[in-house]
């Protein structure tokens, strides 16, 4: 299962280290964040070698969803080098975060 992360576990683990992090900004109470959360995680322990997977709860780290102006709930949002190179936003099948994830190797 991919780990929830804070505000300042984002910070350390995403905007201060190289490589390629996929993060799950989601909600609690959002019925899609509920259904592509199983899906994430799966891929996250599937390709937990390749890249550092977590979330982010939009309602616990305002600011970071502020900051990557995270509006919609689930958005999964690409970086490498802590920089944003992709993002995606509601549900995708677990092919489509795989791809994506190829996509910025």
């Amino acid at each position: 299962m991919a780990k929830v992360i804070s505000s300042q576990e984002f910070v350390k683990n995403v905007k201060e280290e190289k490589g390629i992090a996929v993060i799950d900004f989601f909600a609690t109470w959002c019925g899609p964040c509920n259904m592509l959360g199983p899906v994430f995680s799966d891929v996250a322990e599937e390709l937990k070698n390749e890249a550092f997977f977590a979330k982010v709860d939009v309602d616990q780290s305002m600011d970071i969803a502020q900051e990557f102006g995270v509006s919609t709930v689930p958005t999964v949002i690409f970086f490498k080098d802590g920089v944003e190179v992709k993002r995606e936003i509601g549900f995708m099948p677990k092919e489509k975060i795989t791809s994506a994830l190829n996509s910025i190797k």
